[in-house]
C-alpha cells in the first residue's frame, strides 16, 4: 500500500468517497487518510469546511486512528512518574499540546496551543496591567473565559485550544490556562488540587487569595477559607493549603478525560488515555 500522504487532489477525491460505507472503499480510504497524520484541516481547509455535519462526523472517525497512534508514539514519560514534571513547563505544555492535538476533531481550522497561549497573553497585556489579579479580571470577571456548564463532562474541556477558541472549559481547564497565560507573563499562580473541584492561588499585596476560576473568578481569602471556624471539612481546609505540581495537575486532567470518554462510550479513547496515565505513575 502507498504510504506517501495523500495530494491535494487525491484527498479531494477521498473526501468524495465518504458516503460510500462498502468495506472494501472505506478500507482503502481509511487507510490513505491515515497517511495524512489525523489531520487535513490546513491541507484542504475550503474543502473540508463545505462537508456536511455527518460527512464531517465520518471524516474525524476515519482519522481518529491516525491520532491515537500519534499520541501514543510522542507521549514522553517521565522516568520517575508525575513528579517528574517538577516546574517544567516546556513539557508540560508539550504533554497538553498532545493531548490537543489528538482532541482536535482534524477538520476544523484553528490555532494550535502554544500559538493560542501566545495570543491569549497578547490579548491580555492589551487589556489589562501585569499583575495575577488584574490577569484575573480579565480572563473570569469580563467574560473571555467561562464555565462550561452546559458540556461539563465533554473531553474537549481538555484540549485548551478549543477552551480558548470557544472560551470555557471545566474547573481545571480554566485554572491551568488562567497558569499558563500567567505563566508567559512571568506572573505567580498557583493551582489547588482541592476535593472535586480545582481552584487557583495568587497572592495580592502578599496575602494568598483563593480563585475559583468556575465561579467568574470570584476570590476568597485563604486565611478565611482555612480557619476552623469556618464551614469547610478538615479535608478541604488541608488541600486549600496545598499546590499542585504539574504532574499531579496533568494526571488529574488525564483521569478527567478518561471519565468523558467513558461517559460516551468511547472506550478505545478511554483506555489510550489509561496508557498515558498509567505511564506516570511510575
Amino acid at each position: 500500500m502507498n504510504s506517501s500522504p495523500p495530494s491535494p487532489a487525491e484527498l479531494s477525491a477521498l473526501l468524495r468517497l465518504l458516503d460510500d460505507d462498502t468495506p472494501e472503499v472505506r478500507a482503502v480510504v481509511t487507510g490513505r487518510l491515515a497517511a495524512v497524520g489525523g489531520d487535513i484541516s490546513e491541507i484542504l481547509p475550503e474543502i473540508a469546511s463545505g462537508l456536511n455535519a455527518p460527512e464531517k462526523l465520518i471524516l474525524s472517525d476515519l482519522l481518529m486512528p491516525a491520532r491515537r497512534r500519534i499520541l501514543r508514539e510522542e507521549w514522553l514519560t517521565p522516568g520517575s512518574g508525575s513528579a517528574a514534571l517538577g516546574g517544567d513547563w516546556e513539557l508540560f505544555e508539550s504533554q497538553l499540546r498532545l493531548l490537543s492535538d489528538f482532541l482536535h476533531d482534524g477538520i476544523s481550522l484553528r490555532q494550535p496551543l502554544s500559538d493560542a497561549l501566545d495570543l491569549l497573553a497578547e490579548e491580555a497585556q492589551e487589556h489589562t496591567a501585569l499583575g495575577p489579579n488584574d490577569l484575573r479580571v480579565f480572563l473570569f470577571e469580563q467574560g473571555r473565559m467561562r464555565p462550561n456548564r452546559k458540556d461539563y463532562h465533554d473531553p474537549r474541556n481538555s484540549d485548551l485550544a478549543w477552551c480558548i477558541a470557544e472560551g470555557v472549559s471545566n474547573p481545571i481547564g480554566l485554572c491551568v490556562t488562567f497558569m499558563m497565560v500567567g505563566q508567559r507573563l512571568g506572573l505567580e499562580i498557583e493551582g489547588i488540587p482541592f476535593p472535586g473541584h480545582f481552584l487557583c492561588r495568587i497572592h495580592e499585596d502578599g496575602y494568598p487569595l483563593i480563585v475559583d476560576c468556575f465561579d467568574g473568578g470570584r476570590i476568597h481569602s485563604q486565611k478565611v477559607l482555612t480557619d476552623p471556624g469556618n464551614d469547610l471539612g478538615a479535608e478541604q481546609r488541608r488541600a486549600l493549603a496545598k499546590s499542585a505540581g504539574l504532574g499531579d495537575i496533568l494526571f488529574r486532567m488525564l483521569n478527567n478525560m478518561i471519565s468523558s470518554f467513558q461517559r460516551l462510550g468511547q472506550l478505545e479513547n478511554a483506555g489510550l488515555i489509561m496508557e498515558m496515565r498509567d505511564s506516570m505513575k511510575r
